[in-house]
């Protein structure tokens, strides 16, 4: 019993692997289909975060049975409940990029990003792409390190999006209302995106320490000093 036990909780930590996989992709199309004005990868994007939500739905249903069958104590019910935290910002995140997508949709034939952007936008993509990968090899490594390093690379998204703001309050912005609207609205999908990737990290912390990351990040800081 104790093995099938183990082996449900070690099954619920791959699907949240798949789950990030699966988001890291999608917030990587999703780019492509804005930039690119590619209607027909906006629709697969849009499409696949199903497949996001079925997992995360199962994985839900598998964590609450096992707190019902099992009732968990100490490691193994802080393992469940996180993971239940996890799915939940990782689903977030699969809609994120859907957003994107549907954004694009939304201004096919145009794009939706001006060209003095694209190389922003193209950044902030691949950013939260390696940020979500990141995010994933966590989950599987248990690596609190890792986990910690993710915060601080989520400066750099927080650096590029200001900068998207400081080209919508420029005196020379000629792109119009919508657009600047629009490039708003992107710009808070990949700020929020990085922020769940995060979040992802900082849960794997918890899980493994019993302690908040941002209670260890000070003293990391100062043991790397």
């Amino acid at each position: 019993m104790r093995d099938a036990y183990h082996e449900e909780l070690d099954s619920i930590g791959e699907g949240l692997v798949e789950m990030a996989r699966l988001v890291g992709s999608a917030i990587g199309r999703a780019t492509t289909a804005i930039l690119d004005a590619d209607l027909k990868l906006a629709e697969n994007v849009i499409a696949a975060d199903e497949k996001v939500d079925d997992l995360q739905r199962d994985l839900e249903a598998r964590a609450i049975a096992l707190l019902a069958r099992q009732q968990p104590v100490a490691t193994d019910l802080r393992i469940v409940v996180t993971s239940l935290r996890m799915s939940a910002d990782l689903e977030r995140s699969g809609d994120l990029a859907q957003h994107v997508a549907k954004l694009a949709r939304l201004r096919f034939p145009q794009r939706a990003v001006p060209l003095d952007l694209h190389a922003t936008i193209l950044e902030m993509g691949q950013l939260a792409q390696r940020l979500m990968a990141k995010a994933g090899e966590v989950i599987i490594t248990k690596d609190v390190d890792l986990a910690l390093q993710l915060e601080q690379d989520d400066d750099a998204m927080d650096m590029l999006h200001r900068t998207l703001f400081q080209h919508l309050m420029d005196d020379r912005w000629k792109h119009g209302i919508e657009t600047a609207v629009d490039v708003t609205l992107l710009g808070r999908y990949y700020e929020r995106f990085a922020d769940h990737a995060v979040s992802v990290a900082k849960r794997v912390v918890y899980l493994v320490t019993g302690e908040h990351a941002d209670e260890l990040a000070p003293q990391t800081a100062v043991e790397g000093a």
